[in-house]
């Protein structure tokens, strides 16, 4: 993407743009005590965590959606997760400093996530990033949900920019072919929630980063808008 300009950055929530998988580990094992079934090892639960409620359920109690149970589990683990909501989550290392430099540049950015708005905006908010996004799209504004197009180009729509100026960083698979379905380069966020045995390299991802502190240098090589001249320089 050399010499394209830059409009937007678009990225997915759990994984990507914050660690939310401390307040999902909690849930979930206390989900699993009140149940009087095993806890689980912190990092079984992070690598589950970006396949939703679902995932988990059926990663701590070993049964699938439809069986006798699950729905109630699922919902129960919802509420705790609600009840939870941002005790423990954080932004990546690294996120903080790429926003403000975004900004710093009149650069919109926005998320993309197939997390219900429920959870998304009040979890957004708690942080301080609601107010600053262009953009916040979730399912249940699209009729189709990520590796589909639609809520891509929603969020393109409502931060006025066009796909091929805009760059989606996300953490699985279904991020990376969302964007690329959408027009869009893409960057695989390989610090976020990933099995051990996935082939990320399989997503064709436009670039790759190990740690969210590479996500900058690498947007430095393009073609950024100059600062605004009326905002003065006050990233830290």
């Amino acid at each position: 993407m050399t010499n394209t300009s830059l409009d937007c950055v678009l990225f997915d929530l759990d994984g990507t743009l914050l660690d939310t998988a401390p307040d999902f580990v909690t849930v979930l094992n206390q989900l699993l005590a009140d149940e009087q079934r095993p806890t689980l090892a912190d990092a079984a639960i992070r690598a589950t965590v970006s396949n939703g409620a679902r995932a988990l359920i059926t990663l701590g109690f070993d049964i699938q959606e439809g069986e006798p149970g699950f729905e109630s589990l699922r919902q129960k683990l919802l509420d705790l997760y609600e009840a939870q909501l941002g005790q423990q989550t954080r932004a990546f290392a690294g996120i903080d400093n790429l926003l403000s430099e975004l900004e710093f540049r009149s650069i919109s950015w926005g998320v993309v996530t197939n997390k219900p708005s429920r959870y998304t905006n009040p979890l957004l908010e708690k942080l301080g990033y609601l107010s600053r996004c262009a953009t916040v799209v979730c399912p249940d504004q699209v009729s189709h949900t990520k590796p589909h197009p639609e809520p891509m180009l929603l969020a393109c729509k409502q931060a006025s920019c066009t796909p091929a100026s805009t760059i989606y960083i996300g953490d699985h698979e279904r991020d990376i072919q969302a964007g690329h379905n959408a027009g869009m380069p893409t960057i695989a966020a390989l610090y976020g929630y990933l099995d051990d045995d996935i082939d990320w390299q399989q997503w064709q991802a436009t670039h790759q980063v190990h740690h969210a502190n590479e996500i900058l240098p690498w947007l430095e090589r393009l073609d950024w808008q100059a600062p605004s001249p009326t905002r003065p320089y006050s990233r830290t």
